[in-house]
């Protein structure tokens, strides 16, 4: 990825697709510069390939039909045991947190510094960072900028890169359809199997195999060649998920002065920092497919949620996001609050982002849907079950 930045600019419109089969192109609009002759390779390489739904787009992906199961990869004892201690360990250490916290006098300003620009920061970076810069390459940014962001999410405690943006991938490319590593659509109706379906696309389908075998060649051959991806994802485990619960520590001893003030870093800026940033990001996975509302043409069962996208910095407007999902922006109203999506415009009005992509308002009017096709999932599940049960609406 070259680093320099476009001088010559030209207007690029980008034909329609389905945003979510992953055969289609982006449905984006964007102004581009003339393509860097390394990225102009990589594309040709990718186009000769085959493996990509869009040869220009190496975030669009084509499932082969053996992922296209609802059994998930296998995973390893030590998979399974880091994932579980990964989530679990956050929502002890909360916990932790509010008992010493109420001994010792419940929270300062050191701690709640600590807490909410730890989490502001780590969670902009799997936001700006893993989810739009690298997964759906809606912006680009110098090299330097491009690492700030990749190492904030690594900071997030949710994986290397290559393994957060290449599962991505390939939930955008069978979102809602066998395969997803993370539907909560795939069992049968009913109360319980509800549940089961919320757990698995919560956190449940962490524990599984979908992070460790996805095939990061086919969803992410270009993180593979990011040596700042690669380093990253070979010391994830070692470096990366201690060092998350180490910095807050530090940052409040250095602060403080004390034993006491480094624990409460440790439990607040730590432990529950990290498990403010997995739940709501896990949320936008279990909560958006299943609760909100459908303004545009999707193949899954995405939903727009205004809490969600409150607290996940943009991210909850989750069927803007499918009906375009290069989009650098996810709120495409003016009160569908985006954050994220606020801090890559400010980096482009510095100079300190380009090929910054959005959908136009042909893209946006074409793909709109009406207000009798925009029904809540509960609504829509109801009728499908009466639609089954032989009862018609008049």
């Amino acid at each position: 990825m070259s680093e320099t930045r476009p001088t010559a600019v030209s207007p690029v419109t980008v034909s329609p697709g389905d945003g979510t089969s992953g055969a289609g192109t982006s449905d984006v609009i964007t102004s581009r510069a003339v393509t860097s002759p390394v990225v102009a390779s990589h594309r040709d390489a990718q186009a000769d390939s085959g493996r990509h739904g869009n040869p220009e787009d190496v975030s669009i992906v084509r499932p082969t039909l053996q992922e296209q199961t609802t059994r998930p990869p296998d995973a390893n004892l030590f998979h399974i045991i880091g994932a579980s201690f990964a989530i679990a360990m956050p929502f002890v250490g909360l916990l932790a947190a509010m008992i010493v916290s109420w001994k010792t006098g419940w929270l300062d300003a050191t701690q709640l510094a600590i807490l909410f620009v730890g989490q502001a920061l780590t969670g902009m970076g799997v936001t700006v960072g893993y989810h739009r810069m690298l997964t759906h390459r809606s912006f680009q940014t110098y090299r330097p900028i491009r690492t700030f962001w990749t190492v904030l999410g690594a900071l997030a405690a949710q994986k290397s890169p290559i393994e957060w943006c290449a599962t991505h991938r390939k939930h955008h490319a069978l979102s809602d359809k066998p395969g997803d590593p993370h539907s909560p659509h795939e069992n049968a109706p009913g109360f319980w199997n509800s549940l089961k379906g919320f757990w698995h696309a919560h956190a449940g389908w962490i524990v599984t195999g979908h992070l460790i075998r996805t095939d990061q060649q086919r969803y992410a051959p270009d993180l593979l060649q990011d040596p700042v991806a690669v380093w990253i994802h070979r010391t994830w485990e070692p470096v990366w998920f201690p060092l998350t619960f180490l910095l807050p520590t530090v940052i409040a001893w250095a602060i403080t002065g004390t034993g006491e003030g480094a624990l409460l870093g440790f439990l607040w800026g730590g432990c529950a920092r990290v498990f403010l940033v997995q739940h709501i990001t896990f949320s936008v996975n279990s909560v958006c497919h299943l609760f909100g509302s459908r303004d545009y043409q999707a193949s899954d069962q995405s939903r727009n949620n205004f809490l969600c996208g409150l607290l996940s910095a943009g991210e909850g407007f989750h069927n803007n996001h499918h009906a375009f999902p290069t989009s650098a922006r996810h709120g495409l109203e003016w009160w569908q609050l985006d954050a994220s999506w606020y801090v890559i415009r400010l980096m482009q009005l510095c100079g300190l982002a380009w090929d910054v992509k959005l959908p136009s308002a042909e893209m946006k009017h074409a793909k709109r849907l009406q207000a009798s096709d925009t029904l809540p999932a509960a609504s829509a599940a109801v009728l499908e079950s009466a639609t089954e049960c032989g009862i018609h609406q008049p």
